[in-house]
């Protein structure tokens, strides 16, 4: 069994986000003036901290949008309509830059015949609709979603769940992800053979993981 990660994975999360949080900042012109590459980092500092809060189960998918903006705004008293009403925005840019990368399909193509599965943090409403819209969700057979499962990355409660619902010995599985310790490194700790996909080559010297750069070179290392 074959399981992926979506976002920077098979989605280009990255892109979509810095595109709708660009056009997020030029709407709130007046609020964000500086210089759009400091608004990003900040936005995606932010993005990544209050993620890990839900991952962690700290509070709620809707939760972890609201705290996002109130702290982005410095509006800690924001009502909870009016987050949801600017994040709103956001969403709407993100969720229409969603595209795969160049090569999945192609990888998938290459892969059929093999049972392929998802093992994704997450929403379940989110990342399933990724799935959809990005026109990969047939090649899947099972789908394990963190907030659906009750245990996310790197926990590898979650990696037994996927294992679990494939009728798969962990031995028997492979799981690729863009990030070495809570994808590759944490499946390959719950018996999966984890490889990193290191889009970035920032790999150096890597002796714990098989390391691919492009996800057409999956389908070569899992042959050899």
């Amino acid at each position: 069994m074959i399981f992926f990660d979506i976002d920077d994975t098979l989605v280009d999360h990255e892109k979509a986000q810095f595109v709708a949080a660009a056009a997020f900042q030029k709407r709130h012109a007046e609020r964000f003036p500086e210089p759009t590459e400091a608004f990003l980092r900040r936005w995606h500092a932010l993005a990544e901290k209050h993620f890990q809060r839900y991952v962690d189960g700290l509070t709620t998918e809707q939760g972890k949008r609201r705290d996002r903006l109130r702290e982005l705004f410095g509006e800690i008293d924001m009502p909870d309509a009016q987050a949801d009403e600017i994040f709103s925005h956001f969403m709407r840019g993100y969720e229409d830059n969603w595209e795969a990368f160049p090569g999945v399909v192609e990888c998938l193509k290459r892969l059929k015949g093999r049972p392929l599965g998802i093992i994704s943090n997450g929403g379940p409403s989110q990342q399933r609709d990724k799935l959809v819209r990005t026109q990969l969700a047939s090649y899947f057979s099972v789908v394990v979603i963190s907030g659906e499962a009750g245990v996310a990355k790197p926990n590898p409660g979650i990696f037994a769940f996927a294992a679990g619902q494939a009728k798969a010995d962990p031995k028997t599985c492979v799981y690729v992800g863009d990030r070495r310790e809570t994808d590759a490194i944490a499946a390959t700790r719950a018996g999966f053979r984890g490889i990193w996909l290191d889009r970035k080559g920032v790999a150096k010297n890597e002796t714990e993981v098989p390391v691919i750069h492009r996800l057409e070179e999956l389908p070569v290392l899992l042959e050899s």
